[in-house]
C-alpha cells in the first residue's frame, strides 16, 4: 500500500515543502545531499504538486494533502470541470462509482447529504479518504472495492450514481468506446436503475455523441464541456423512462470563472434553416464545445448570423455580435490561396493560421508559404458558399473568446 502523508515526519514535510517550485530532475540529482530522506518518493510528491497548482488549487494549497502517481492526477478532474458537473445534481445519497482521487466526489459532497466514494485500487483509496478529512469532507465514506462488487452488495437505494470509466487499456493504451473501458456501463446498465434514480456518465470527449445515444439509449441529457475553449468530458443524464430527443448544452468555463452555454436538441437542430453567405465585417469561430455537440445551425439561429458553407463552420455578420460563444474577429479582406498574394499581406511573414474544410492541413500551408506562427494577424483558409477555397484575413476582436 502506498505510504501516506499521515506517516510522514516534520523533516520530510518539511523537504516537500522548501522545494515544491524545484526542479524534479535536479533534485534527484542531488538525493546524496539528504541521506536520510526518501528523495525519490518526496520527489514524486512535488511532481504531482506542481501539476496540479493550476488543476487542483484547493489540494495543491494544502501543505499535507497526500497526491497519488502523477497520471492519476492527470486523469482527474479539474476543479472548474468537477464544480461544474456537481452543481447538475443534488440530493441525499451520491455514490461515485469510479472514485480515482476524488475530485468529483469532494465537489458532489456540497451537493448531497452523502457521498459514497468507490475506488478499487486500495492505495488510492486510502489517500482519498485521508484528503477528504484534511479538506473538511466528513460527509463522505471512502470504501475499497470494485463497482460492480459495490453495487452486487449496495441494499440501498441512490438519488444519483456517478461513473466515469477508465479509459486505458490492459496495455495502458488509450480506449473510447463504452465496451472497452472499465467498468462496462454498458453492461451495468440494468443494475444501476436498480439502485439509482438516476445514472451519471462521464465519457472521453473523442467519443462520437451520436453513438453513446444509440448504445445507452435511455438519455435525458447531454453536456459537452470544455474548459478554456479546451473540449475536457461529455456527460451523458441516464434515466429509465428518459425522452428519446434529449436535450443538449455545450458548455465552455472560461478563466474568469463565467461560461458560456448554448442548449439546443437534435431534432431542432435538423429543422433549423440556416442563411449563407460571403465573409461580410466579422468572422466568428465557435468554441469548441459547440463543435463537439454538433450545434451548427442553432447556433446560427440563435445569434443571427450566416455561415460560410455548410461543413465550414465559420459564421459572419455586418455587426458585431457580443457575447458570442467562441472567438470573434474583425474581418480585413478575402484573398485566394495564393503564395504571393497571400505573402503581400503579411510584410512580417507571421500569422495566425486556422483551417475549416479546406483540403490542406496547417503544416501544409506553413511549408508551402513560409509563414511563421504567432503576430496580430489571422488566416482562416475555408471554402466558401460557392464550393471555392478561400483566404479570409483577420484581426481579433478582443474580448472573452474561452
Amino acid at each position: 500500500m502506498q505510504r501516506t502523508m499521515k506517516h510522514y515526519t516534520p523533516e520530510e514535510k518539511d523537504f516537500i515543502k522548501q522545494h515544491q517550485h524545484r526542479n524534479p530532475a535536479e533534485l534527484m540529482l542531488q538525493a546524496g545531499r539528504y541521506p536520510q530522506l526518501p528523495v525519490s518518493e518526496l520527489v514524486k510528491q512535488i511532481q504531482a504538486r506542481q501539476k496540479a497548482t493550476d488543476k487542483l488549487p484547493t489540494w495543491a494549497a494544502h501543505p499535507d494533502v497526500v497526491f497519488p502517481t502523477t497520471l492519476s492526477v492527470e486523469q482527474t478532474s479539474s476543479e472548474a470541470t468537477a464544480a461544474y458537473k456537481a452543481s447538475l445534481v443534488k440530493g441525499k445519497l451520491l455514490v461515485d462509482l469510479t472514485g480515482g482521487f476524488g475530485v468529483d466526489s469532494f465537489f458532489f459532497a456540497k451537493h448531497f447529504e452523502q457521498v459514497v466514494h468507490v475506488e478499487q485500487n486500495s492505495g488510492l483509496s486510502e489517500i482519498a479518504a485521508y484528503n477528504f478529512k484534511l479538506l473538511g469532507a466528513a460527509n463522505i465514506n471512502a470504501v475499497n472495492t470494485t463497482a460492480e462488487d459495490f453495487l452486487q452488495g449496495f441494499t440501498g437505494h441512490a438519488d444519483v450514481l456517478y461513473l466515469d470509466p477508465a479509459r486505458r487499456g490492459d496495455r495502458q493504451e488509450k480506449v473510447h468506446l463504452l465496451q472497452d473501458c472499465e467498468p462496462d456501463v454498458l453492461q451495468l446498465l440494468p443494475l444501476l436503475f436498480e439502485k439509482a434514480d438516476a445514472v451519471l456518465l462521464k465519457t472521453s470527449p473523442m467519443l462520437d455523441i451520436e453513438l453513446a445515444l444509440e448504445q445507452l439509449g435511455a438519455v435525458a441529457q447531454v453536456w459537452v464541456i470544455a474548459l478554456h475553449n479546451e473540449c475536457k468530458e461529455v456527460l451523458y443524464m441516464l434515466q429509465p423512462q428518459a425522452a428519446t430527443n434529449p436535450e443538449r448544452h455545450a458548455i465552455n468555463l472560461l478563466p474568469d470563472g463565467s461560461s458560456q452555454v448554448l442548449t439546443f436538441t437534435k431534432e431542432r437542430e435538423e429543422q433549423t434553416i440556416v442563411s449563407f453567405a460571403d465573409p461580410k465585417a466579422y468572422l466568428y469561430e465557435p468554441n469548441a464545445a459547440i463543435l463537439k455537440a454538433g450545434a451548427y445551425r442553432s447556433l446560427a439561429s440563435q445569434f443571427g448570423l450566416y455561415k460560410l458553407h455548410p461543413n465550414s463552420h465559420l459564421y459572419t455578420s455586418d455587426q458585431l455580435i457580443p457575447g458570442f460563444p467562441g472567438r470573434s474577429f474583425a474581418c480585413q479582406g478575402v484573398g485566394r490561396y495564393h503564395k504571393k498574394e497571400i505573402l503581400a499581406r503579411l510584410p512580417q511573414r507571421k500569422a495566425n493560421i486556422t483551417v475549416r474544410n479546406f483540403p490542406e492541413s496547417v503544416a501544409d500551408i506553413r511549408k508551402k508559404t513560409g509563414i511563421k506562427e504567432g503576430g496580430a494577424d489571422y488566416l482562416f483558409f475555408t471554402t466558401d458558399m460557392h464550393q471555392k477555397p478561400i483566404v479570409v484575413y483577420c484581426r481579433k476582436v478582443t474580448g472573452p473568446s474561452g
